[in-house]
């Protein structure tokens, strides 16, 4: 069952949501430690590496999205300690504006630097294809919806925490889905966002784990700790 965009029409063409890079057999490059991406003067992207990545021949990999405003220090803090302990890589590219090209005037530019953020790392280290995700915080995990459903082939997990929407132009694969919010969250209200975005992807077929905490606008650290355990758990029994 189609998920609906935000304006409830159904768009002709969703080529500019697709993204063509993929993991491939490469000669490890990376050093441990947070990178800058280089790829871009300004506004560019990080990438953390955990010693604990290294140490198998491939490594699996959460692409990160920071909030409206936010940078990729943004996108990092709220996984880099699970990360360390379960070495998973983490890709924060930064949004070319103040947030994600959706939310301002459609999927156009952070498609473009995001699919060459993700082939710049699948260039430096063997990444493994059935462990990829694609998560964020508040506007990043509205982007993480959007654009990784169209990609599902790609990005087998999605994280969000929390969305505030999804503007879903098409659907590939069926990525599994964690999504946790906040009870007492006042910037993206729980009942007209998690508590109706939830219902609707698993309507569509989704296999959604939702987690509600006691808390504000926030990833507890719990939270974090869960949805990589979730990510990896998930990536073994596939």
């Amino acid at each position: 069952m189609p998920i609906r965009t935000t304006s409830g029409r159904w768009p002709p063409s969703a080529n500019r949501t697709r993204l063509s890079a993929r993991p491939h057999p490469a000669t490890p490059t990376l050093r441990r430690g947070i990178h800058k991406l280089g790829l871009q003067r300004g506004r560019d992207g990080l990438l953390y590496v955990p010693a604990t990545a290294l140490d198998h021949p491939t490594a699996p990999l959460v692409v990160t999205l920071h909030g409206a405003g936010g940078d990729a220090e943004g996108g990092l803090h709220f996984l880099t300690a699970a990360a360390e302990t379960a070495g998973v890589i983490l890709l924060s590219p930064e949004s070319r504006g103040r947030t994600w090209d959706v939310i301002l005037e459609g999927f156009g530019p952070d498609v473009v630097f995001i699919n060459q953020a993700l082939a710049h790392v699948f260039n430096q280290h063997p990444i493994d294809p059935t462990r990829v995700a694609l998560g964020g915080f508040s506007d990043g995990a509205s982007y993480a919806l959007s654009l990784g459903i169209p990609n599902g082939d790609l990005f087998r997990y999605l994280i969000a925490f929390p969305p505030g929407f999804m503007h879903v132009e098409s659907q590939e694969g069926k990525p599994r889905i964690f999504v946790s919010h906040g009870v007492h969250d006042t910037v993206l209200p729980i009942e007209r966002c998690s508590r109706t975005l939830v219902p609707r992807l698993r309507k569509a077929g989704y296999e959604v784990h939702y987690e509600e905490f006691d808390g504000p606008h926030t990833v507890p650290r719990s939270i974090s700790a869960a949805a990589i355990q979730w990510f990896l758990t998930g990536s073994e029994n596939k």
